[in-house]
């Protein structure tokens, strides 16, 4: 398949519609329905990225929603507190991930036991020891839990005035404890062992084994991947990452392509990725949160889909272009549009605070389109 002049060249719109298809967006259930859903789109995925804001709902949620028409809230609380199939820990953010790969996680633990991140010079060893005590002999705790603290200053917003708090997180960066459950924002914590069921923690995947994984995990959700994609987060990898990709081109295992208009960027893909191609289904449209997968690596973004998404929430409200929390709006395989969304949940209801077309996708039909799936999004926002 590959010239022997060079990259395979690949038009964009072909280099899209890939990477819509290993994101899983090109068809309206892809992963089923149910619990079991959310630990296959876990698992494909790599990662669901998870954050505080609550504009709308919050966006591991979201993410999910986009994947898994039917999905429910309490499929990921069953999934990581009673299923225990999916855990949290730092990708490029705090995210859930699936347990299958914790193994590639543990040596990232050790680094933060060997080599504290300054966040937490101020947790002393009386700290960790109370919240581990209280864990062992108590069980589960949510920082609610601890009232007996010395309340000190804030001196950062995200901070707390209990120590134990920033005692949990250390604990939970160093492997010590896991979060055994998520209630909106409010975590709870168990030894980390006794949450999985575990004598210890398992084995640290090798260097070369983490690189491999890096590269698989890329290929599976992004179908056309570079060293920047793939090493997003962690630049670090991308000697490593390289040498593998080198030996699969060798094996045929990936060809590299010239996708049009991206200049000299590497980019691969399998050969039964760029045979598939596959086209996305009529009439599909996804309210993409700006954390998505497809969003978040915004270059990415721009390149395949000429769309610069700017998330605006920390822009001056003068300068905003799309609106403080516009969430990208896929149509087939273009961005057509961009909305700022609020949900009232006094009100029990959407608001659209802004609606910014994309290029000239502005029509009728598109219209009615998107304020079909925005019905379909409201319901799901005002779901209890």
């Amino acid at each position: 398949m590959q010239s022997t002049k060079g990259p395979l060249p690949l038009a964009l719109p072909s280099a899209r519609r890939i990477w819509l298809a290993a994101q899983r967006l090109d068809a309206p259930a892809p992963f089923g329905t149910g619990p079991e859903a959310t630990r296959a789109a876990v698992e494909h995925l790599g990662y669901i990225q998870i954050d505080t804001i609550n504009v709308i709902e919050r966006c591991h949620h979201h993410i999910l929603f986009s994947r898994i028409p039917d999905y429910r809230r309490e499929d990921l609380r069953q999934a990581q507190a009673v299923d225990k199939s999916v855990f949290e820990y730092w990708t490029h953010a705090l995210s859930y991930v699936p347990t299958r790969d914790f193994h590639f996680y543990v040596d990232a633990m050790r680094r933060h036991r060997k080599t504290p991140d300054a966040w937490f010079g101020s947790v002393t060893p009386a700290d960790l020891r109370k919240v581990m005590r209280r864990l062992r002999d108590e069980g589960p705790l949510s920082i609610r839990d601890i009232d007996d603290d010395v309340l000190v200053d804030k001196h950062h917003p995200w901070a707390s005035r209990k120590p134990s708090k920033r005692a949990l997180q250390f604990a939970f960066y160093m492997g010590r404890v896991a979060i055994a459950e998520r209630t909106g924002m409010l975590k709870t914590y168990d030894l980390i062992e006794r949450h999985f069921g575990w004598e210890a923690l398992p084995k640290p995947a090798s260097a070369r084994d983490t690189a491999a994984y890096l590269l698989e995990r890329a290929v599976r959700a992004q179908g056309i991947v570079s060293l920047d994609s793939i090493c997003y987060g962690d630049v670090t990898w991308k000697p490593a990452v390289r040498k593998l990709i080198e030996g699969r081109v060798r094996r045929r295992e990936l060809v590299p392509v010239a996708i049009e208009g991206t200049g000299k960027q590497e980019h691969w893909a399998t050969p039964e990725a760029i045979e598939a191609t596959p086209e996305p289904e009529d009439g599909l449209v996804h309210i993409l949160s700006p954390f998505d997968p497809l969003i978040i690596q915004r270059k990415r973004l721009a390149l395949f889909f000429g769309y610069d998404h700017v998330f605006e929430a920390y822009v001056p409200k003068a300068k905003r272009k799309y609106g403080y929390f516009a969430l990208p709006i896929l149509m087939g395989d273009r961005i057509a549009a961009a909305l700022d969304l609020k949900t009232d949940r006094t009100a029990g209801r959407l608001l659209i605070q802004q609606w910014t077309w994309i290029g000239d996708s502005e029509s009728r039909a598109a219209k009615r389109r998107i304020e079909e799936a925005l019905q379909r999004f409201e319901r799901f926002q005002l779901a209890p």
